[in-house]
């Protein structure tokens, strides 16, 4: 952390006793005595004039949509009691307890759709990989569309995800893939 704060100047204000004694404090924090600042770049931009570059963005459709072989969209991300890959806090028995194995939340038309009632097993599959996860149904899932949390080995979502690369930015379309849902 005393290496972070030598090459952050937001980090100036903000020591690890102060950390241990206040629970949080505000990045970016340039006082030692001051709560931090709510907005990053409140004042100037950190470029060479000060000012913000701001680049109009064109919508750009996504590699693959769905089709008839495919007819769901895929979405991937993270749950609350497991970060990332799950590599520390699968270690962790209690919140390994409240989410201990792959799921899928799909909305409960699709589920009524496709003959699984939730807490049943069902087949996942892109034109990249098949996994099987366990059946949840999540009214905050638009119907045609399926997310599973990337954090569980024995149901490793991103074998299922879209690796094209965004023209521009070059980030993997790891967000969103056609795919196919079945009961297992």
């Amino acid at each position: 952390f005393a290496e972070m704060r030598q090459c952050l100047a937001g980090f100036a204000g903000i020591s690890w006793d102060r950390l241990e004694t206040e629970g949080a404090v505000t990045h970016p924090c340039t006082d030692p005595e001051g709560p931090g600042r709510e907005v990053l770049f409140g004042e100037t931009f950190p470029t060479a004039d000060g000012r913000g570059r701001f680049v109009p963005a064109d919508i750009i459709p996504p590699d693959e949509t769905p089709d008839d072989d495919y007819p769901m969209v895929l979405s991937t991300g993270r749950i609350l009691e497991h970060w990332h890959t799950g590599a520390m806090t699968r270690r962790v028995d209690v919140l390994d307890s409240i989410e201990p194995g792959a799921m899928a939340l799909l909305s409960p038309a699709d589920l009524a759709r496709l003959g699984v009632a939730a807490g049943e097993r069902i087949r996942v599959s892109t034109r990249r990989g098949v996994i099987e996860a366990t059946a949840r149904a999540d009214n905050d899932i638009a119907p045609g569309t399926l997310f599973i949390p990337f954090c569980f080995a024995e149901g490793a979502a991103n074998l299922l995800t879209n690796p094209k690369l965004d023209p521009f930015g070059k980030i993997p379309e790891l967000k969103y893939a056609a795919a196919k849902v079945e009961k297992a």
